[in-house]
């Protein structure tokens, strides 16, 4: 990616103490295998636009402003922990989605196409990422996965050098 791009996804962030506490419950895991995704980065990706031209995030942030807003806070059940083998992913993720989430990433999708920015569909799966190149079937928990994401904002990031930065953020309310 050039100078002229900037590669930006759209996420609900994970308060600093949930970060910790998550962090905390993967160091029980005893992971010997994959990367540990820093717990700064923790997040709920809604939509990946891949390689943004620096000319159009102003009008991509405007597109974003006017989406449909649930009108109340999301809380989104992270529950279940789960590996995608093909992409090499330790996850954890709601059993069910909420509706209200659904919604919002419906109409960020749809807000966004006149930009062109993603090529390849992808199905929504709302998850949690805890660990790339994980190449092990799925861990034993001592204690299940009962974590709560509650998000009052949306937030535009700017992924750098492994670091996520907010670009801007949106009310949810």
């Amino acid at each position: 990616m050039n100078d002229e791009a900037k590669r930006l996804f759209f996420a609900l962030d994970c308060p600093p103490a949930q970060r910790k506490a998550i962090a905390q419950w993967r160091g029980e895991l005893g992971l010997r295998t994959g990367k540990p995704v820093p717990a700064d980065n923790f997040h709920l990706t809604l939509l990946f636009l891949g390689a943004v031209p620096l000319a159009q995030i102003n009008e991509v942030c405007e597109a974003a402003g006017n989406v449909r807003k649930p009108g109340e806070p999301l809380r989104i059940a992270l529950d279940r922990l789960q590996v995608w083998h093909r992409a090499g992913v330790l996850s954890l993720a709601p059993e069910q989605a909420p509706q209200a989430l659904l919604r919002l990433v419906y109409a960020l999708e749809q807000a966004m196409l006149p930009f062109g920015l993603e090529e390849t569909a992808r199905e929504f799966r709302p998850h949690l990422t805890l660990a790339r190149d994980y190449r092990a079937p799925e861990p034993e928990s001592a204690t299940p996965p009962e974590f709560f994401l509650r998000a009052e904002r949306f937030a535009l990031f700017e992924s750098h050098k492994g670091r996520y930065r907010i670009v801007q953020e949106w009310s949810l309310i």
